[in-house]
């Protein structure tokens, strides 16, 4: 669906702070947004977003940064499948280039990110080995974070290490000749 010309969500967007809400409201004015409160996302919102999560479905606009990857695996740990959008790291930087937030990115590429939704899958991939990884070039080579960046960027799902990456890719469903296919391009 394209959330851009609908302007409507059924699920809530979580990000991360105020400032991130305010964006997303201006935006999309009629959006359900609820905050994390940063790093330290308390019992008792993660309880509220299980509920959400149960009933609406939540989509996940994190900081491209490790907290950001963070909140996202404790949210999933607790609630269970979410949506994921993802905003390249370099789109998020602030003007004065010290810090990296959802809050730095500019409106067209918030509309980009969600309208690019990517979804966790119960199934928790087996189609997809760690040996195929390797076999890639995206673990145990000299460019393999190289090609992880690049990898990343055009699934859209960011960078991480080669473990991370794979639970990732797992998560998300991605098997070996999606990658290949994205490796094409």
């Amino acid at each position: 669906m394209d959330y851009a010309k609908e302007n409507t969500f059924k699920e809530v967007i979580v990000v991360e702070g105020m400032h991130d809400l305010s964006l997303i409201k201006e935006i999309y004015p009629n959006a359900d947004v609820m905050i994390t409160n940063g790093s330290e996302v308390s019992k008792e919102t993660l309880d509220e977003l299980k509920i959400l999560n149960e009933n609406r479905g939540l989509i996940l606009l994190m900081d491209p940064d490790m907290q950001g990857e963070r909140i996202r695996r404790i949210i999933n740990n607790v609630v269970g499948s979410t949506h994921h959008a993802y905003v390249k790291k370099e789109d998020a930087i602030s003007r004065n280039k010290k810090k990296v937030g959802v809050e730095h990115v500019s409106k067209d590429k918030i509309k980009e990110a969600l309208n690019h939704i990517l979804s966790t899958s119960e199934k928790n991939g087996q189609s997809l080995l760690l040996f195929d990884m390797y076999d890639m070039g995206l673990v145990g080579h000299e460019n393999s974070k190289k090609l992880r960046r690049e990898l990343g960027e055009k699934l859209g799902i960011g960078l991480d290490n080669g473990k991370t990456f794979y639970k990732k890719l797992c998560m998300f469903g991605i098997v070996r000749e999606d990658i290949e296919e994205a490796l094409r391009r």
